[in-house]
């Protein structure tokens, strides 16, 4: 009989370990067609950052060496995603395509039509949770409503089943034309895809940050655990400590699956204030997605409608290029947009502050800074990115009240009392090199809670 490979689509899943739709796949029965598809293309779908992609492309080679060494290729293609898949699904002679859920408008209208096209045609087409422990809509409030603040959505999470337990990476897999693809689905070459920056080559201080990778993850995730979770949920907000748990990429990517965190943090610690707090951190995570599934347009609309009255002024690209390069003449601030740039990543801490001083003291519209930082995070994802800008102007789910401006100068103070933080990103401090500060934290407190007052006037 002639065999009817499974397609197992990989999207923001990149690993072997805890992957239900490639388990699903091994227990089909049937060689393995796997697929990555990088999709710019399809109606909706937000082209991913310089960052994202220098961490996609190193993640990539490492999965597809993990798949390779289990005996399946990995098959790199480019195009509308639906269409690239409907085309992958023919020259296999496919008979199954397995993938785990996306949760953005966009992505969601892509496979549901996919799923009803080929399932129309005769194949079995099946999608899994693996990227949050709930799915969204599964967590309602008690009149069947969407949760619009944190604390009771993680209660009710917290009261719902338990989530499931990993699934273990494969041993071994049957790839459709073995682990070198011969006789199988062509692919491009992952460098022909120009992902990684050559002219010039930014990507130097993220290449002494982090190594992609399912293996890394790992390890990482058990570094945490072991050395730094005891103290996260007193250290997690002090900007000169490595005290946070620096998996947000790896989530992100899908290097790890919150399932694989949920259990290994209370295998290790159940019960403790530092796993019952960084469990809480994972929770924003959810809620983040939450919200974004019920309100898609995140990134671009104010949560709050009444926030659209607000009167950004207009804009002055000088104050708005200073922020992006650090050179506000505000430390703290321009400490984290110097981290920023470095690593493709800043402490959660600094990503407030810098936030609010973007719109509370230069008054530059929130979606000016969450761009910025979908194009410089290795981390920014459609959901948690601009839920946190919206949290810190004001005008998100359960947001900070408008009238909470950081000030950068006390929670430099608080958080980085001995200076060291910003000491290492701005070693020009002391020096006639840095510059004055090109706004009046005072003043431009007041101006900003005087804009505020058309919004309270809109409600």
């Amino acid at each position: 009989m002639t065999a009817t490979p499974s397609i197992v689509w990989f999207r923001d899943d990149l690993r072997v370990g805890d992957h239900p739709a490639l388990h699903a796949a091994v227990e089909r029965g049937e060689p393995i067609v796997a697929v990555y598809v990088l999709d710019e293309e399809s109606t909706g779908v937000r082209p991913l950052g310089g960052a994202a992609k220098w961490w996609l492309h190193h993640s990539l080679a490492s999965l597809s060496g993990d798949l390779r060494d289990r005996g399946v290729r990995l098959v790199l293609r480019r195009g509308p995603a639906g269409r690239v898949i409907r085309t992958l699904v023919d020259e296999a002679g496919a008979g199954a395509v397995f993938w785990n859920r996306r949760y953005g408008a966009a992505e969601r209208e892509i496979d549901a039509d996919l799923k009803s096209d080929l399932s129309d045609a005769g194949l079995e087409v099946r999608s899994f949770g693996a990227s949050l422990l709930f799915d969204p809509w599964t967590i309602r409030t008690g009149s069947g409503t969407p949760f619009s603040v944190f604390t009771p959505f993680w209660k009710a999470c917290l009261a719902a089943d338990e989530p499931r337990h990993p699934l273990p990476a494969p041993a071994e897999l049957d790839g459709y034309g073995g682990a070198d693809g011969r006789g199988g689905p062509a692919g491009d070459d992952l460098d022909d895809w120009e992902l990684l920056p050559t002219h010039p080559d930014w990507a130097g201080g993220l290449r002494e940050t982090w190594e992609p990778g399912e293996r890394a993850a790992h390890r990482r995730l058990r570094d945490f655990l072991a050395e730094d979770l005891a103290d996260y949920a007193t250290s997690r907000d002090r900007l000169d400590r490595e005290a946070t748990s620096r998996l947000s990429p790896r989530l992100r990517w899908g290097e790890l699956s919150p399932h694989q965190v949920w259990h290994a943090t209370r295998e290790r610690a159940a019960g403790t204030e530092g796993a019952r707090k960084f469990l809480a951190e994972v929770g924003w995570r959810e809620f983040a997605w939450h919200v974004l599934f019920h309100f898609p347009a995140l990134a671009t609309r104010n949560w709050r409608e009444e926030f659209d009255a607000f009167p950004w002024p207009r804009l002055h690209p000088t104050a708005l290029t200073a922020w992006e390069r650090g050179r506000t003449g505000v430390p703290v601030v321009d400490a984290a947009m110097r981290e920023l740039w470095h690593t493709g990543s800043m402490h959660n801490r600094a990503r407030m502050i810098t936030a609010s001083f973007l719109t509370k003291n230069l008054l530059i519209d929130w979606r000016r800074g969450e761009q910025w930082f979908w194009d410089t995070l290795v981390d920014a994802d459609h959901a948690s990115n601009p839920f946190g800008w919206q949290w810190v102007a004001g005008s998100g789910a359960d947001a900070a009240p408008y009238f909470r401006v950081f000030n950068p100068e006390l929670q430099r103070a608080k958080f980085d009392p001995d200076d060291r933080y910003v000491e290492r990103w701005l070693p020009e401090l002391d020096s006639d090199r840095y510059p004055e500060p090109i706004v009046d934290l005072k003043e431009t407190r007041a101006a900003a809670l005087a804009a505020y007052e058309h919004v309270k006037a809109a409600k």
